[in-house]
């Protein structure tokens, strides 16, 4: 999982999904981490704490705002275990690499994984497309991208730049996602290359 939302729990539950083998942090702003609690129910049944994995920055962050998540309290047991992402090897034949991206004023962190050969990018709140992220995506068969409206925004990629990174990466399909309420599903997918696509919640794609 990347990020915990506000709505997780809606979205865990209208997929279906009662287990998760770790999550991500891209960073700390409120609707990429303060559906973090609903994780509680995820801990439910399990040996051990979730793993979970961010920046040092995020997780310094994080263990701040929600000490308990990650300590346990009380008698209750510690929901998540967080460790540095530092280019982690989670199981034989799956990798996940990372690299910080521009957010404004602070990082955000963009995550690939890779497993029997495919590969994913994941690329939320950027504000600026670097030759470093360009190489970092490169070739990738499936791309997320950050996608805030038309318009240039100072936090986050607009149309034309996710637009750029997708085709200068050469990812085999990029998915638009975190679209402001401008960005109409209907007349957005016509204006867009056939191998991009508009993302909208329950998104189901294969590599």
């Amino acid at each position: 999982m990347v990020d915990t939302s506000p709505d997780l729990r809606h979205q865990l539950l209208a997929q279906d999904i009662g287990k998760i083998d770790g999550v991500f942090w891209t960073h700390d702003h409120a609707d990429h981490c303060h559906g973090i609690d609903d994780l509680r129910a995820l801990r439910f049944g399990r040996s051990n704490a979730i793993p979970g994995f961010s920046s040092t920055e995020t997780m310094r962050r994080l263990q701040k705002r929600f000490d308990y998540v990650f300590e346990g309290q009380h008698g209750y047991p510690t929901i998540v275990e967080i460790a540095p992402v530092e280019n982690l090897r989670m199981h034989a034949g799956f990798g996940v690499d990372s690299m910080e991206m521009p957010h404004g004023p602070i990082n955000t962190t963009a995550f690939k994984f890779d497993a029997d050969g495919k590969s994913i990018g994941y690329a939320t709140d950027f504000s600026e497309l670097t030759d470093e992220m360009v190489t970092f995506f490169k070739d990738v068969n499936i791309l997320v991208c950050d996608c805030l409206r038309r318009q240039p925004h100072p936090t986050h990629a607009c149309l034309a730049t996710a637009l750029e990174l997708a085709k200068r990466s050469k990812a085999g399909k990029t998915v638009l996602s975190h679209l402001d309420k401008s960005m109409d599903y209907a007349t957005l997918s016509e204006e867009i290359p056939k191998n991009v696509l508009v993302g909208y919640d329950g998104m189901k794609l294969l590599a």
